[in-house]
């Protein structure tokens, strides 16, 4: 049986901060199953690496035989997350959340175990709140705390639109815990504001307060800026094995520590025997191999993970469009359609303006697998294309 302090100290492995420890430790010395909760709003279906810091925290929490429960915002996937926005975002429609929380859970799975893991989603419990009663939530809080909240402080300094809707997003967050009677909540470091509403509401609603773990924001493969599909730093779940081998090895070297430490579920003891060895003289691309095996095997099986390393770096022919492509976003705002040049630059496909002109004189651009011809062709943003420069570089394009 695993002790209290073993427990802590996995659910400390590689988090930011844990509010409050003192409490944390009273509830896993009560020896009960603890509620653990972590939301995601399906706004984007696709899931990379980045999102998966906090996956694999939930599968710790699940190993150690608490309860996950793992929330699908399909309600606030409504209103849209204003964390770190400058702008208002779009509200999805029912049928947009419907498709993204499918495709969600299909990845996630290949984590947690379904078996073990309640599915749940906020309209269950939002959509039977009356009007008097959602007033009744957002007299709870007040608009002087609520702009102490860094991105909604910036935009109001700057003079920038906040929707009041946006207000309710954080306050559905904290009632959720209410709802789910929640011991323990997850969230990144960026939610720690909306984390600790849940706090907040559940003392007025009479509840022990939950715990909070929030944990950091995992870097792409630059290893400076945070994961992201729009930088083109990113290690898509649904990538294909040779990708996947291909970006993992391209990793700087002092950053595959910090993947371990996040991603990998080694233990701490073995990654830093790795570690040593390092640092006595092996190759570091023995151990990202390693650590990439161990990824490929998770999303793609046992098989994929030893034959990875065959089809990495394999060149795509010229025209031919192939399965697993990655997805890119490209900013559009504002905008109907931009120059191929331009899409070219925004989604990294090229490193500058002279790069684009070159390819692109040399023949050596495919849209959707035809050759583009003009170099002054225009790309209409409501479309979803697959875009090749050269024989490396290949994306499909989301405009947003």
């Amino acid at each position: 049986m695993v002790s209290v302090q073993e427990s802590l100290a996995l659910i400390k492995r590689g988090a930011e901060e844990l509010i409050v420890e003192d409490d944390l430790v009273k509830k896993l010395e009560s020896g009960r199953k603890l509620r653990i909760k972590a939301g995601f709003d399906p706004t984007a279906p696709d899931l990379h690496l980045g999102h998966t810091v906090l996956l694999n925290k939930l599968k710790q929490f699940q190993d150690l035989g608490h309860e996950i429960l793992f929330l699908i915002g399909d309600f606030t996937g409504m209103i849209g997350d204003p964390t770190g926005k400058s702008a208002t975002r779009p509200a999805l429609t029912k049928e947009q959340v419907a498709e993204n929380a499918s495709s969600y859970k299909e990845q996630v799975f290949k984590i947690l175990d379904p078996d073990l893991t309640t599915v749940v989603f906020n309209s269950e419990w939002m959509d039977k709140l009356s009007a008097a009663d959602m007033i009744k939530l957002a007299g709870q809080y007040n608009v002087a705390r609520m702009l102490e909240r860094d991105d909604f402080n910036k935009r109001f300094k700057g003079e920038q639109s906040i929707a009041i809707h946006e207000f309710l997003y954080p306050l559905v967050q904290g009632y959720d815990s209410v709802a789910l009677r929640a011991d323990v909540e997850l969230g990144g470091t960026d939610q720690k504001f909306n984390l600790l509403m849940g706090r907040t509401l559940q003392k007025a609603a009479g509840m022990a307060p939950q715990t909070i773990l929030t944990m950091p924001l995992l870097e792409g493969l630059d290893g400076v800026q945070k994961m992201s599909k729009s930088l083109n730093n990113y290690v898509g779940v649904n990538d294909a094995p040779g990708l996947m081998y291909t970006k993992l090895l391209s990793l700087p070297d002092g950053m595959i520590w910090r993947y371990f430490e996040l991603l990998s579920f080694r233990s701490m003891q073995e990654i830093e025997g790795l570690r040593l060895e390092v640092q006595s003289g092996r190759n570091p691309q023995e151990v990202k191999e390693l650590f990439a095996r161990e990824i490929i095997e998770r999303f793609h099986g046992a098989e994929a993970a030893a034959g990875a390393h065959k089809s990495a770096g394999n060149r795509v022919e010229l025209g031919e469009v192939p399965e697993n492509v990655p997805d890119v976003e490209v900013s559009a705002e504002g905008l109907d359609e931009l120059l191929i040049s331009e899409v070219l630059k925004r989604a990294h496909l090229v490193q500058n303006g002279k790069a684009a002109k070159d390819v692109l004189g040399r023949g050596a651009v495919y849209v959707n697998g035809e050759k583009v011809v003009d170099a002054g062709l225009k790309i209409t943003v409501r479309q979803r294309v697959v875009i090749q420069a050269g024989k490396k570089k290949i994306a499909r394009i989301i405009f947003k």
